[in-house]
């Protein structure tokens, strides 16, 4: 007995160490299987909830744009769904009482984009009724806002805001927002595709303006519609519209509305009044400030579309090694002209080309395809330098620059255009003695020895003198060297 006893007593502190280890076993399950119990009751309950706002201890910012509330560090944070490892992440459910509900009310973005220096554009959803002869008003009754009526904006929707003087010819049209309609602007007709208010007014018949400050603003607003559009043109020339229908036909399916002489209440559910431009710079696009990222390169290869023409690259000497590259010469008829064409012709033989002398013609159908199958252009500056849309890519333009500082006219409107079309470009500024109005004015007059001090007074002064008096007679051999680079140019482009 003792001998058990004795045994019992050395087993006792042993089975008292299983004991408490045992204990402390079951507590831990217990703990743990809570733990788990009530996290999965949490988890369960607050995907049941609705938007949440995600907190961190992090600085914080507001973010008004969207309702939620971001890390200062990232702004990403609250959009993210992915699990955080972060112990002081908490999730908080987003609520509002019935009142705060029935008065909130969606952000009122503004209808007009007023901050281009170049053209105001205005863009509307909803109820909306044009009513052009008389009172040329756009209507519009947006459904997503409350009491929205009495706004107004009135604009010229021409894309050359900045020029007064093309303003003058440009008729205003009124976008107004209303609550309802009366009897008097009841719909006559309904239509089923969006609407485009623009003009043809100010310079538009300057071959130049016909593309800057129209053409190319139009492909950049009327072209994401794949001709679903209805047009509706202020400032009507039919026989301006004509001379451009396969522009037209190419960006809508449907027949041009003379806007200011149209007594009809047209409804649609979307317009847009005025034209887009994403460069303020003429005959130019931005493709970072485009909304769908168009380019020039966009606009040439379009216009290649309409006009069905064949050459997209230039000549090649690999390819075309049996034939000469195609130079054409852009003769002008009054101001500005080459006063030596023939002896500029047979230089250009000399050097390797194939030559066509030119004038612009109305007919642009059939000039287009005349300039599309030559590969050099060259002229005096003027707006007929603008038929570089329709060279094949890696052509090359040479741009003769009259006598009178005329260095920042000649860039601004063909050599930043022609590097966006990507056309080569080279510019050739003429001497003293190859301007004709050393005929008209003595070596010691301003004109040669300060022509700047013309250009400030004014550009009636200016425009005369440089652009309206002058006509060249050109250096061959002065200028032999342009287009013997324009044939290097060619023979080194890269295949794409």
């Amino acid at each position: 007995m003792a001998k058990a006893l004795r045994n019992l007593n050395r087993a006792k502190p042993q089975s008292c160490g299983v004991g408490l280890l045992a204990v402390f076993i079951l507590v831990s399950l217990s703990y743990v299987t809570m733990s788990k119990t009530n996290k999965m009751r949490i988890s369960f309950a607050t995907s049941q909830l609705p938007p949440l706002l995600k907190v961190n201890s992090t600085s914080m910012t507001s973010d008004k744009s969207d309702g939620h509330y971001g890390s200062s560090q990232d702004g990403e944070m609250a959009g993210r769904t992915e699990k955080s490892s972060s112990v002081d992440h908490v999730e908080v459910p987003v609520t509002y009482s019935p009142g705060e509900l029935a008065g909130m009310k969606p952000e009122k973005k503004p209808l007009c984009d007023l901050s281009n220096r170049k053209s105001e554009v205005c863009e509307a959803d909803g109820d909306v009724r044009i009513i052009g002869k008389d009172t040329r008003m756009v209507y519009v009754a947006p459904p997503q806002f409350g009491d929205s009526g009495g706004e107004s904006w009135t604009i010229k929707p021409y894309a050359r805001k900045w020029d007064a003087g093309s303003g003058a010819r440009v008729r205003e049209v009124t976008m107004k927002l209303v609550n309802g309609y009366g009897d008097d602007t009841r719909c006559s007709v309904n239509h089923t595709v969006p609407a485009l208010v623009f003009a043809i007014g100010g310079w538009t018949g300057n071959f130049f303006h016909d593309f800057a400050d129209v053409l190319v603003p139009l492909f950049q607003t009327a072209y994401p519609f794949g001709g679903e559009v209805q047009f509706l043109v202020a400032n009507m020339k039919p026989e301006w519209v004509e001379k451009y229908q396969l522009y037209f036909r190419k960006l809508s399916r449907y027949e041009i509305i003379e806007y200011d002489d149209d007594d009809t209440v047209r409804c649609f559910k979307r317009v847009t009044l005025g034209l887009r431009c994403s460069s303020i710079e003429d005959f130019q696009m931005e493709p970072s400030k485009s909304p769908h990222g168009y380019s020039m390169v966009d606009f040439v290869k379009f216009t290649r579309s309409a006009f069905s023409l064949q050459r997209d690259h230039s000549w090649r000497s690999d390819e075309q090694h049996n034939k000469k590259p195609r130079l054409m010469i852009i003769r002008r008829a009054r101001t500005r002209k080459f006063m030596n064409v023939e002896e500029i012709v047979q230089m250009a033989k000399e050097v390797g080309y194939d030559v066509v002398v030119a004038e612009a013609d109305d007919d642009i159908s059939t000039f287009s395809r005349v300039v599309n199958s030559c590969d050099v252009l060259m002229g005096v500056h003027g707006a007929a330098l603008t038929n570089i849309v329709f060279l094949p890519t890696n052509a090359v333009m040479i741009q003769v620059v009259p006598w009178g500082n005329l260095d920042w006219i000649a860039g601004h409107y063909f050599r930043d255009p022609s590097k966006q079309m990507k056309v080569n470009y080279l510019e050739y500024s003429i001497s003293e003695e190859e301007t004709t109005l050393s005929e008209l004015y003595p070596r010691d007059h301003a004109v040669f020895k300060d022509p700047m001090s013309l250009h400030h007074q004014g550009w009636d002064t200016f425009s005369r003198i440089f652009l309206q008096e002058q006509n060249v007679r050109l250096d061959v051999n002065r200028f032999r060297p342009f287009l013997e680079r324009a044939l290097d140019i060619l023979r080194q482009q890269p295949r794409e």
